[in-house]
């Protein structure tokens, strides 16, 4: 009995291990009499039958929580109509930093760490509009603070310009997420802003810095190579008078692309000049 009881505890430690099948003496050949049913093989006696598979639940049946109801979509004319009047009911940069700030029509806004509204003298001669905050930006919360906005501050020192004498802004306040271009959607919603935020400076010239801000302010496709080393005019509706514009090309393309510095420093020089003769 003792002899029995010893197997009886090595098979049951042999079925906790995970072995549910016994070996036979002989070794078999399976490819012989492949057409033949194999024979059955002895299992353990003591070895419980595994408990069938419940039938897979059909999806229907699955319980699903309400769904939460959706906020009403608004159009993009929707949005631009109450971005306008939001805009237009500014009379001071304040005024209009709170009306952004209160603005939900951009959804940047919700991903965004920060506003990045504005930066330099409030009534500067010279007003620069770039595209979107970068990461710096947004956590700083001011334009053109990152390498890119260092840059931009190199080439104003170039021409005797502090960053004080200058008013610095972007097309769209809010960084996308993770440096992506603003989708048009993006930039209608802010565009009533940065054309009142152009009325309410009120420079003696625009710098559009880059080839989104130069497209959007002057309503053309034109890429920013075709655009820069030209003056245009620039009006928007409450303005007294048309003022000259220039597109220069990006701080932060000239530091993926040094050799366009030139061209770069050659819009400068132009913007110096036009400055001195209209002053």
């Amino acid at each position: 009995m003792e002899r029995n009881d010893a197997l009886a505890a090595l098979v049951r430690w042999h079925m906790d291990a995970g072995a549910d099948e016994c070996m036979e003496e002989a070794p078999v050949d399976r490819y012989a009499g492949a057409g033949a049913a194999a024979p059955p093989r002895p299992v353990a006696a003591s070895a419980p039958a595994a408990a069938p598979m419940p039938p897979p639940i059909p999806p229907a049946a699955v319980p699903r929580s309400p769904a939460a109801p959706r906020a009403a979509l608004r159009s993009r004319d929707e949005m631009t109509r109450s971005a306008r009047g939001a805009a237009a009911a500014a009379a001071t940069l304040d005024e209009l930093r709170m009306a952004l700030a209160a603005f939900d029509g951009c959804t940047l806004k919700h991903t965004a760490a920060s506003l990045a509204f504005g930066d330099g003298g409030p009534h500067a001669d010279i007003m620069f509009v770039g595209e979107a905050p970068g990461a710096e930006e947004d956590r700083q919360g001011i334009p053109f603070v990152g390498p890119a906005g260092k840059l931009l501050d190199r080439m104003l020192d170039a021409i005797g310009m502090a960053r004080s004498q200058a008013y610095i802004t972007n097309v769209v306040p809010w960084r996308p997420p993770g440096n992506r271009n603003p989708t048009d959607a993006e930039i209608a919603a802010c565009l009533p802003f940065i054309e009142r935020h152009v009325e309410l400076v009120a420079p003696r010239m625009l710098v559009l810095v880059g080839g989104m801000a130069a497209k959007t302010l002057l309503g053309m496709r034109d890429g920013i190579l075709r655009l820069r080393g030209r003056w245009f005019t620039y009006e928007s509706v409450h303005m007294v008078a048309p003022i000259p514009a220039r597109a220069i090309l990006h701080p932060a393309y000239l530091l993926r692309s040094p050799a366009q510095k030139r061209e770069a420093w050659i819009d400068m020089l132009a913007i110096r000049r036009r400055l001195a003769e209209e002053g």
